[in-house]
């Protein structure tokens, strides 16, 4: 392990692209595991993303893509993956098995007129509270 690196869980984020069958998805992500374990830092933008290749640095990953709701309701699964981190490269403390609390936040503004976003989205998503034990 690097001497200043701290990488935590090394988890990505991605969004299918609204043309992007979810088989393509799933490869394009694999690809991105691939290159990212060699080293290769894959551009995690394109497609109207605003930071793209640079978003997956640091401890928090953000990123604003711009785009219409039609092109928005194509983009039908989000993928959280690993990349690496500190538990792979010291494998001795026996942490690759353990579970990761992570936290995704997805906002949606509406600019124009008077639309509710909101409760669509609300009956589309089932809400799933892991019980503490």
């Amino acid at each position: 392990m690097r001497r200043h690196r701290y990488a935590s869980h090394a988890l990505r984020f991605a969004v299918k692209r609204s043309l992007e069958t979810i088989a393509a998805f799933q490869a394009r992500i694999n690809g991105a595991i691939e290159m990212e374990e060699q080293g290769i830092h894959p551009d995690a933008g394109g497609d109207d993303w605003f930071l793209g290749s640079i978003r997956n640095t640091g401890s928090v990953h953000s990123d604003h893509w711009r785009g219409t709701a039609a092109e928005l309701a194509r983009r039908d699964a989000i993928a959280i993956y690993q990349v690496g981190g500190w538990w792979k490269e010291k494998p001795f403390h026996r942490r690759y098995d353990t579970v990761v609390r992570y936290t995704l936040l997805v906002s949606i503004r509406a600019t124009a007129g008077e639309i509710d976003i909101y409760t669509p989205i609300q009956t589309a998503i089932p809400v799933v509270v892991p019980i503490e034990r």
